[in-house]
């Protein structure tokens, strides 16, 4: 048995588990979760802390969820000199997750100095997507410095391969739902086509993302306004989605809330969880077409999990494409991402 930490940090939270991995599974010591209020460093004290006061045995190994890799770190690797200068290098694709989580990285490195800490990447499933999903419409200048399709969410991805074991049907669909979002095509257990593309900001709808938007929608902001970089970020990351459209909220339970009232904005809610939904459902029937057919729908992450409305408003149009009992094609998977860490830790530090 190897005892490991897993870290899986988040816009503004940071969940934790331990867990005794070994060949044949593992079990939960202990999980929690902590606001990031502070820094890095204050946030690893804090977990230490409770690991002491709740009597969990210092960890083996310590894994780290790492949003994306970049175009040289394609799988899930113990962290030394290299792979910390590839992950460097990564930050300039996830500028809002990967520095948060290297920040993270370098103080748990400090509190448990003689522990190895392993890099679990969210990228590493899709890592071998075929070239006609994987390679994205652009000049080769652009493509040789890693501008593809990296695909994300891949620990939620593994994790529910891993525990379907040998259920995993041959054509499985695995919408991920929640803050961020993606829809993932899954064939004899192998990525082979996800709706996010160089960056988590691609495919459908999510809470504050844009998801797919014409590029001469960039191009028209700032040839015509003047926009920056820093301006088009904030604006595909922080300022669209459900929350762009609703001008309410990105959250959907506020947004269930304020569609069910009697206020100005209701319409603008109403539309925006009907867009997410059709977004979402535009891209299962997407998928459905690269797998040619399908035997299992997954849907998991927060919205995915819990929210019985927007899984029915999607799953509605699976009829259209031929499934005749949707209800035998649909299971609801809670996203075991602490626990995935914790299994991909074990494996590469074993």
């Amino acid at each position: 048995m190897t005892t490991v930490l897993a870290l899986n940090v988040g816009s503004s939270s940071l969940k934790f588990g331990v867990y005794d991995v070994s060949a044949i599974g593992s079990q939960t010591l202990f999980a929690g979760a902590e606001e990031m209020v502070g820094d890095a460093e204050d946030a690893v004290a804090r977990i230490a802390a409770a690991l002491t006061a709740n009597g969990v045995p210092r960890p083996d190994a310590i894994g780290h969820r790492i949003v994306h890799g970049g175009p040289a770190l394609r799988h899930h690797a113990r962290i030394d000199a290299a792979v910390r200068q590839q992950l460097e290098v990564a930050k300039a694709f996830a500028p809002l997750h990967v520095p948060k989580a290297l920040a993270l990285v370098d103080a748990a490195e400090v509190s448990f100095a003689d522990t190895p800490h392993v890099a679990c990447l969210d990228t590493a499933f899709h890592a071998r997507m075929p070239d006609v999903a994987r390679t994205l419409p652009l000049p080769g200048e652009l493509r040789a410095l890693g501008i593809e399709r990296y695909g994300f969410h891949g620990l939620s991805c593994e994790s529910i391969i891993r525990r379907l074991g040998s259920e995993t049907p041959r054509r499985l669909v695995i919408a991920h739902l929640g803050y961020g979002a993606s829809v993932t095509a899954v064939e004899h257990g192998r990525s082979v086509d996800t709706s996010m593309g160089l960056t988590p900001t691609g495919g459908v709808i999510m809470s504050t993302r844009c998801g797919d938007l014409d590029p001469g929608v960039f191009a028209y902001v700032v040839r015509e306004h003047g926009y920056t970089a820093a301006q088009l970020e904030s604006l595909v990351d922080m300022r669209s989605g459900m929350l762009g459209i609703s001008g309410v909220s990105g959250d959907m339970r506020a947004l269930h809330n304020d569609a069910a009232s009697e206020s100005v904005t209701s319409a603008d809610s109403r539309l925006a969880i009907a867009m997410f939904c059709y977004s979402v459902r535009k891209q299962i029937g997407a998928m459905m077409v690269v797998l040619g057919g399908l035997d299992l729908l997954v849907f998991t992450g927060g919205i995915g999990e819990h929210d019985a409305f927007v899984r029915l408003t999607i799953s509605e149009g699976l009829t259209a494409l031929g499934v005749r009992d949707v209800a035998s094609v649909v299971r609801v998977m809670r996203a075991k991402e602490e626990e995935e860490i914790a299994w991909q830790s074990w494996h590469v530090v074993s």
